[in-house]
């Protein structure tokens, strides 16, 4: 199979999104005056930020609630008196200064780009990921970025991936393939919309999915091989 055109995930696949997302929010409380306990803060943030992603992702919740409710959860349960929207809007704001390259990410995409067209396709906050991808290198090789908040839908919603189709220069199914590390939107999604699909698995994980990837890799320099077969 022929491909020319790749669907990247951009967070935690291209892009180390927890590593970006565990310094910005260090920083945020650090500005609030918090200094004990950051590694604890933190991980209440991961857990409660996925909960809320997955309501919205189910079309539960809304965009505008989840930046702003994640840091409410926290300050609510620690006690820390600080106003959570200000606390988002700085957040939102140091996020996209922190962007850290997944291992291989430039190579591949600059490699992929001679032999066809990259697209983004994330669920994301439209201005933060073009930020993000501005202040990384990735940019030159990107052709175009689909965003769910642009969108209205979000992955694995089939809607979102019929938006990014129309964004490709020229698409069809047959010589499409979407790169991602989460198996519930990124390769749900592709299925769904009838593609073919790459799951990105670093931590080598097990999955009890009913469905599969068409490829797994543990390193973004495997996608060579893949297309070179």
């Amino acid at each position: 199979m022929v491909y020319d055109l790749f669907l990247f995930d951009l967070d935690d696949t291209l892009l180390d999104f927890k590593e970006s997302e565990r310094r910005s929010f260090v920083t945020v409380l650090k500005n609030l005056g918090v200094q004990d306990g950051l590694d604890e803060l933190y991980r209440f943030y991961q857990i409660e930020n996925r909960k809320l992603w997955t309501l919205f992702e189910e079309a539960r919740t809304s965009k505008e609630h989840l930046k702003v409710e994640r840091f409410r959860r926290v300050f609510e349960a620690f006690k820390i008196e600080a106003d959570p929207a200000k606390a988002s809007d700085h957040y939102l704001e140091t996020l996209p200064e922190t962007v850290v390259l997944m291992d291989h990410a430039e190579e591949i995409c600059q490699w992929l780009a001679d032999r066809g067209e990259i697209g983004i396709i994330t669920n994301g906050m439209h201005a933060v990921q073009m930020k993000r991808i501005e202040n990384s290198k990735l940019a030159p090789y990107i052709s175009f970025t689909s965003v769910s908040e642009e969108c209205g839908y979000a992955k694995p919603d089939v809607r979102f991936f019929e938006h990014s189709a129309k964004m490709a220069r020229k698409f069809h199914k047959d010589s499409a393939v979407v790169i991602g590390d989460r198996m519930e939107t990124d390769i749900l999604g592709a299925r769904n919309f009838g593609l073919r699909s790459c799951w990105f698995n670093p931590e080598k994980t097990q999955h009890n999915y009913s469905f599969q990837p068409d490829y797994e890799i543990s390193h973004l320099s495997e996608i060579q091989n893949i297309l070179k077969k």
